[in-house]
Order: structure tokens, then C-alpha cells, then sequence
């Protein structure tokens, strides 16, 4: 497997350790970022093979910040995975059209997560 970057948007403290060591674990490097505006600044650096980010978030949205990364040409087709406690119906539906590719419940099931993170990037995708 090639080296592939994650960067992972989370607030929570015990939820960006657990899911940085599940994938560090699994071969990929993680870039960090607690909040929206320090994903976007990231993002700027240089851009991930696929961001995995919380939707509640102190600043931005999740949902809003999927659109912002959209709505820029260079980040475009990067592939966002939504991770949400809100996986009420419907919720799948509106975070899909924010521009996700797919989303995660949490708290996560560590096999659901790494067979979802690697559907998207050890295809080719």
C-alpha cells in the first residue's frame, strides 16, 4: 500500500487518539486539526488523500466546511468521510448532499471504520 494521508478534523480529544491510532495502525499518516478554519489552513499546505472529519465542530460546521472544500477547485474530488454521533434518518441523506462521500457513526466500530477508510483509498479512488 502506498503511503496515504488522512487528515483527521476532530474536537474531542479521546475520539482523535483513538481513531489517529486505528489508522496509524493500519499503515496511513494522519495530519491533525481540532476546528474548521484549521482543517481549511491544512488543506492549504497541502492536500490529504482523504479527510475524515466530525460534523460538530467548535467553528465551522462540518457540513458547512464539506462545502467550502468543494467549492475549491485543487480540493474538489478529495474524498470526505463524514464522521457523526447524528446518525438520525435522514441525516445520511443531508450529509451526502453537503458534499461527503460517506460518513461514519461514531462512537466507531474499528473494523466498520478501517473497512470504510480503505473502500476509498486502497481502490484507486
Amino acid at each position: 500500500m502506498l503511503n496515504k494521508t488522512i487528515l483527521l478534523v476532530e474536537d474531542d480529544f479521546m475520539n482523535m487518539k483513538l481513531a489517529q491510532h486505528v489508522l496509524e495502525s493500519q499503515g496511513y499518516s494522519v495530519v491533525k486539526a481540532t476546528t474548521g478554519w484549521e482543517a481549511l489552513n491544512q488543506i492549504k499546505t497541502g492536500l490529504p488523500d482523504l479527510i475524515l472529519m466530525d460534523i460538530q465542530l467548535p467553528d465551522i460546521d462540518g457540513m458547512t466546511l464539506a462545502r467550502i472544500i468543494r467549492a475549491n477547485e485543487a480540493a474538489r474530488e478529495t474524498v470526505i468521510l463524514a464522521m457523526t454521533a447524528f446518525a438520525m434518518k435522514g441525516d445520511r441523506e443531508k450529509i451526502l448532499k453537503t458534499g461527503c462521500n460517506d460518513y461514519i457513526s461514531k462512537p466507531i466500530n474499528v473494523e466498520n471504520f478501517i473497512s470504510t477508510v480503505r473502500r476509498y483509498l486502497d481502490t484507486g479512488n
